[in-house]
């Protein structure tokens, strides 16, 4: 009877395929494992094997597979039964989710090998220089890859020359697939057992009288093996001894000492750990155990703390709980660049209990993670990570943390799929029956919703950690300040005496602007001409440190004109300002204290954000100015000073979050200040002081803000009220993709009896040459969400069904926000 296996492929395919496969191969494959397949004309890629049967496909003869990968199962069921959720309510391709579920180094492509004909002569014909220069490569190797022919012939594309090379039939290509994955070896070092004992160890000390070098490694070994009593690093004992490689080598030679090499892990925290028992305050006891009783009714808990209340503590205390009971926890955080100071306090209380993973790792450092989880090692028993982390093969999850849950970064908007890892990260819970803990000073309004309705549980931390008190908040009207000429720059009189008091006092300042680069806008003084972006409808920002004009969607950029490219003018002037401008002002102002600067431009390397993190907890570093990235639960205990240098542009974005955004942002970064038992200070630089937003942050008025922000979404039918469904439309034709979006449009309103907004120019209506359309769909609580997602997608198959809108690009995004 015929075997057949379905698959998933790692491509923008919203269908599995069939393949089929021989009799003792059905016998081995089991669903999750990886199977290399032929798809297309010639191209192998890694599949997953989802389910085995006997019905062979109907529209196409099915192929067989190339090759089994595993010999055990990579995926587990849960996790393909939350991909294939994801897929559905996202409203993304299967294919989609498994690609970037899945770490890049266990998604093999095949290679295309040359090889050379071995029924032609090549010297019996007529060669160009291209082709002459590749047979004598394949004269030297059985085959070559693609890309060292690109080498070779130092050339941006080679299929043509490969082409005509097919046609003489000189070479033949070749797919193969291999596997990327190299465990990580560590050389170590041991004496050849006959050695071992002491008659021929002064045989061999003996033979050593004349090699004193070699003499000092042998009797450091000795040492070393008595002090340890365990592996010995070969690179431990060169840097004992103080001896050579090459003495060592000769020692090697002489069959005195054999090497061997054992895996280790790339990342191990083993060292880390501090044998200390965490004690909570009163308060910390009560949400703890308030967090317990919650979990009896709720599989979702909020826990709505103030900035500094010790929620980290409270989660620490919930782990030991979960893992001693045998279940895994999965800790989540809206930014890779938090998990360097969430690592260090973790790893001092559960060691090498904790797993990080996050895109800053290397591919073989995620397939290590991966696969200790896929073991359920005691190396992973909690592993933190960004939002990827919820696609790791969990075996016995217990529990999700969700830290600072508000945080939009949770959502991921490009590429596909667009999930929100809170939301997604409920639904996993509910495979293993597992608890999830929201974590919040300023909770959504959605989730903190949900906890006043009682379909999540809520708990309150009010109080700061240590008897700290909230920072005093103090607002300086900008318009004021320009009109009475007390700014310095952009500092007004009051942020430099606060700056200079509390660099008297030797404590740190940290200095908030949602902006990078040093000005957003460079315009001429004699025309107006501001530079655009040539691939996108936005200006260039000016960053002075690289004397560029960059573009921040595109990344583009050009060297900064010293005259104007419309009137050759050379009056050029900078309008606004960002972080770099800060720093440079600040330099001017304090040129004796140590100013640093935390954003997107200064933290691209693996480790440049821990660094500047470290160097600023060792107080290296006096003034830190940096974008949101500061606003996302760090902890500094000298920091007696924030200052928010524009609150205006976070409050006028045209986004019905601004509001709710602006209180988290400011809330969150005033957080930062005062943390230990002397009280901080916070000042807020806006030339709208009377908004109600500043009120609200001043007073730290979370509920207010909630009530006045759901009030407003219950009258425009926004979430909670809503859920909301946006269509994007991209093509380099501006009248095509207006057409496009205006037809749909039309269509949605005829099949669908619910609020169509659009279609709109967004705020940035071109980018990299393609124009944009977006189509906004308010689908009420009460309307069927799944129902209404399969009219949609039904009207979306239409659409790609008329010839003159198949080239244009549409996107959905579910829950956009």
């Amino acid at each position: 009877m015929p075997a057949f296996v379905e698959v998933i492929l790692p491509l923008n395919l919203n269908k599995t395929f069939t393949y089929e496969v021989s009799e003792h191969d059905a016998r081995r494959i089991v669903p999750g494992m990886r199977l290399a397949v032929p798809f297309g004309k010639n191209k192998i890629y890694t599949a997953l094997a989802i389910e085995l049967h006997s019905n062979a496909p109907t529209l196409y003869e099915a192929k067989p597979i190339d090759q089994i990968l595993d010999e055990t199962p990579t995926v587990t069921p849960e996790q393909i039964e939350h991909w294939k959720w994801i897929a559905s309510y996202y409203m993304c391709a299967i294919g989609d989710v498994y690609r970037s579920a899945m770490p890049s180094g266990l998604l093999l492509e095949s290679e295309t090998l040359i090889r050379l004909n071995p029924d032609v002569l090549p010297e019996t014909m007529e060669l160009d220089s291209d082709e002459a220069a590749v047979i004598e490569a394949l004269k030297k190797q059985s085959s070559i890859k693609i890309q060292e022919v690109l080498t070779i012939l130092g050339k941006k594309t080679v299929f043509p020359v490969i082409k005509k090379m097919m046609a003489k039939k000189l070479v033949s290509l070749e797919e193969i697939v291999s596997e990327n994955y190299k465990p990580k070896l560590k050389r170590y070092i041991r004496l050849f057992p006959e050695f071992e004992n002491g008659d021929n160890l002064e045989m061999l000390l003996e033979l050593l009288k004349n090699a004193p070098k070699q003499k000092d490694i042998l009797l450091q070994y000795f040492q070393l093996k008595a002090s340890e009593r365990q592996a010995i690093p070969v690179t431990r004992l060169l840097e004992e001894s103080g001896a050579s490689a090459v003495q060592l080598k000769s020692l090697i030679e002489k069959e005195i000492f054999e090497e061997y090499y054992l895996q280790r892990d790339r990342v191990d925290f083993s060292d880390r750990q501090e044998n200390r028992d965490l004690q909570l305050s009163p308060a910390q006891d009560e949400a703890f155990e308030s967090i317990l009783e919650s979990f009896k009714s709720h599989d979702v808990s909020l826990m709505h703390g103030v900035t500094s209340s010790g929620k980290t503590e409270v989660y620490i205390k919930i782990i030991e709980r979960v893992i001693e009971s045998g279940s895994q926890v999965l800790y989540l955080l809206p930014e890779i660049v938090l998990t360097a100071q969430l690592v260090m306090r973790l790893t001092a209380h559960f060691g090498n209990k904790v797993a990080v993973y996050h895109s800053r790792y290397t591919s073989n450092e995620r397939i290590e993670v991966w696969n200790q989880i896929l073991e359920s090692s005691e190396k992973a028993q909690v592993v933190i990570g960004a939002r990827s982390a919820l696609f790791l093969p969990f075996k016995s999850l217990g529990l999700i943390i969700i830290d600072e849950e508000h945080e939009q970064t949770f959502k991921q908007q490009d590429p596909a799929p667009r999930y929100h890892a809170r939301d997604a990260s409920i639904v996993l819970a509910t495979y293993f029956g597992a608890k999830v803990l929201l974590g919040s000073a300023t909770p959504s309004i959605e989730s903190y919703f949900n906890a006043k309705s009682g379909k999540f549980g809520l708990v309150e931390l009010s109080e700061r950690y240590g008897n700290a008190t909230l920072p005093e908040v103090s607002v300086i009207d900008l318009k004021d300040s320009y009109f009475r000429k007390k700014m310095t720059g952009h500092f007004s009189q009051e942020l430099i005496e606060g700056i200079k008091s509390a660099l008297d006092a030797k404590e740190q300042v940290i200095l908030f602007q949602n902006r990078r680069g040093y000005s957003p806008v460079l315009e001429c003084m004699s025309c107006g001409h501001v530079p655009h972006c040539t691939q996108c409808d936005v200006s260039l920002t000016y960053h002075k440190a690289k004397g560029q004009l960059r573009c921040h969607y595109c990344g583009s950029s050009m060297a900064f004109p010293t005259h104007c490219h419309a009137c050759h003018s050379p009056e050029l002037q900078t309008k606004g300002f960002g972080t770099e401008q800060i720093e440079l002002e600040l330099k001017e102002i304090f040129p004796s204290a140590k100013t640093a600067r935390m954003d997107q431009d200064t933290t691209r390397g693996k480790f440049a954000f821990e660094k500047l993190i470290h160097e600023f907890r060792e107080r290296d570093i006096d003034i830190l100015v940096g974008t949101q990235m500061l606003a996302k639960g760090l902890d500094f205990d000298n920091v007696s000073l924030v200052g928010i240098m524009n609150a205006d542009t976070m409050l006028y974005h045209p986004d019905f979050r601004a509001l709710e955004r602006s209180f988290q942002m400011m809330t969150q970064v005033a957080g930062r200040a005062g943390r230990s038992q002397k009280q901080g200070k916070v000042l807020i630089q806006t030339y709208n002081p009377t908004h109600t937003i500043v009120r609200q942050v001043t007073a730290n008025d979370y509920v207010p803000m909630y009530r006045d922000q759901l009030h407003e979404r219950h009258i425009y039918h926004y979430p909670p009220y809503a859920r909301l469904l946006r269509l994007t439309f991209r093509h380099r034709d501006y009248d095509k993709v207006k057409e496009a979006a205006q037809w749909t449009a039309n269509v949605l309103r005829q099949q669908i009896n619910i609020p169509v907004l659009g279609p709109e120019e967004p705020t940035v209506a071109r980018i990299r040459n393609e124009y944009i359309r977006n189509i906004l769909i308010k689908i009420p609580q009460e309307t069927p969400l799944s129902g209404t997602k399969k009219t949609i997608q039904r009207i979306l198959d239409s659409f790609e069904s008329i010839s003159q809108f198949r080239p244009v690009k549409v996107t959905v995004n579910v829950d956009f926000y």
